[in-house]
């Protein structure tokens, strides 16, 4: 600490970034001089739905650096979608760590439109309440949901790791809602008070294949 005090004392306006070193360094007061963490370099997104679940308990959204890296991953070999990568890098401080000279005219494009929705929800994203709905460690699925501060505005994001034939229907139940005010959810069309949302919750439509993602932005009306 007394190091770190005297770093970020002599270079004020440098963002001096903590790690992780493998949870190995994971340390709350930190924050005060270091205030963003490089969480991991498992930058798999299967992967880091459990490492963002856990480091968010104790560190904000706004001090997680969340990576889009390239798949197959490095670390594990596994193939993700580029729209997967960047729904759960984005919960967080995001970035792309990856060889843009490799990438493709579509993949380029989507980075592009993936950076200016980013740029659209970024102050609730940092800024506002996070809710854990689903835990990877529990279940099958990773879901969270992160609320602004005066309730006019949410982002969804969902994840299921793996796919089966048949499945039950996936109910999500909100939570950090106005119970009064009534809110409209993008892509499903669906308009409904805070109360039914956080009481009977809305149905998922997953597709059919693993390490599927989705965002959904909740607006009041």
């Amino acid at each position: 600490y007394r190091v770190m005090d005297e770093l970020v004392s002599a270079f004020p306006d440098v963002l001096f970034e903590g790690c992780s070193s493998g949870g190995g360094r994971f340390d709350c007061g930190i924050l005060y001089y270091m205030p963003q963490y490089w969480t991991s370099d498992d930058t798999d997104a299967e992967e880091r739905t459990r490492i963002q679940y856990g480091t968010s308990i104790a560190y904000p959204l706004s001090s997680m650096s969340c990576h889009v890296s390239e798949s197959p991953n490095q670390q594990t070999g596994r193939i993700t979608s580029f729209k997967t990568r960047a729904d759960i890098a984005h919960l967080g401080a995001t970035g792309y760590e990856l060889d843009p000279t490799v990438l493709s005219d579509e993949e380029r494009a989507q980075i592009n439109e993936q950076v200016e929705e980013y740029k659209r929800y970024e102050d609730l994203i940092l800024a506002g309440d996070l809710y854990r709905l689903d835990s990877p460690f529990a279940s099958n699925f990773f879901t969270e949901f992160v609320v602004a501060k005066d309730k006019n505005e949410a982002m969804l994001c969902v994840y299921r790791s793996k796919s089966s034939p048949n499945p039950t229907v996936k109910r999500v139940t909100l939570r950090g809602l106005d119970p009064e005010k009534t809110y409209h959810i993008d892509k499903l069309n669906i308009t409904a008070k805070g109360s039914t949302l956080m009481r009977v919750g809305i149905a998922i439509p997953y597709a059919k294949r693993d390490f599927y993602s989705a965002t959904y932005h909740v607006r009041a009306i």
